[in-house]
């Protein structure tokens, strides 16, 4: 695997690539604990990964708004496949709501879908009905529960919680291409992971869970699941969104 990388500022945001060709990209959707951050606080994840896999990944910014924040990631994704390559999506936290969303677009459309997707500790039901947001709220030192409703709603703004484009819980998951999902049995946003893989798989989708026993286990865990989960289904020689390499 690729052993040195670099960081190149793209047109939609940070790229981090290995030496030499590069057949696959991942788009990676940062997100933190507060709902906001930046494409560059993903790096050092990205770094790892692009490491791992030998892929390039572009860390790519977006609004912090819905449903601009969806578009943004749309025309990222748009950006990735023009290049030719296999294109996989992976996301965190509202990254991971938005990777799910453009899973659910792309579908809806009758577009071409990611090679497949990985989510981690991904917020997926915007109405904040989960019982681990109360059950996991103090074991959890990770994401701020109590504030976590405000924060929600600024993010949201008019659109109705259940809309499927921006809580993918509550959308119809059949058709969507093989997911991964990563979650601590200790964070708040676990049952979104749980019910999200459970419907997933009644719809046929391929789904690889993995919870790990707190936030401190999937950090050092994660990353190596993830380049796993990628080379398995986003190969090398893999038929390209826009041709065959």
């Amino acid at each position: 695997m690729a052993s040195e990388v670099r960081v190149e500022e793209g047109p939609f945001g940070p790229e981090v690539r290995p030496r030499g060709a590069v057949e696959q990209t991942v788009l990676y959707l940062h997100g933190d604990p507060r709902l906001v951050g930046t494409p560059q606080d993903a790096l050092p994840t990205a770094r790892e990964l692009a490491r791992a896999t030998g892929y390039a990944v572009l860390c790519a910014r977006y609004r912090p708004r819905f449903p601009q924040s969806l578009e943004d990631v749309y025309a990222a994704w748009e950006h990735c496949r023009s290049g030719g390559g296999a294109v996989a999506v992976a996301g965190k936290r509202l990254g991971g709501a938005l990777a799910a969303g453009l899973l659910v677009r792309l579908r809806d459309e009758g577009a071409a879908p990611p090679s497949c997707a990985v989510l981690t500790s991904p917020l997926l039901d915007f109405t904040l009905d989960a019982p681990s947001l109360l059950l996991n709220a103090a074991a959890d030192r990770t994401v701020d529960a109590d504030s976590l409703p405000v924060r929600a709603a600024a993010y949201t703004g008019a659109t109705p919680r259940t809309t499927p484009l921006l809580s993918p819980l509550h959308g119809n998951l059949h058709g969507l291409p093989p997911v991964q999902l990563h979650a601590a049995g200790t964070e708040v946003l676990l049952d979104d992971s749980l019910a999200f893989a459970t419907r997933a798989a009644h719809s046929g989708v391929a789904v690889d869970l993995r919870i790990y026993e707190d936030a401190s286990a999937l950090g050092m865990r994660h990353v190596g699941a993830m380049a796993e989960f990628l080379r398995m289904w986003c190969p090398s020689g893999l038929v390209s969104q826009t041709g065959i390499r």
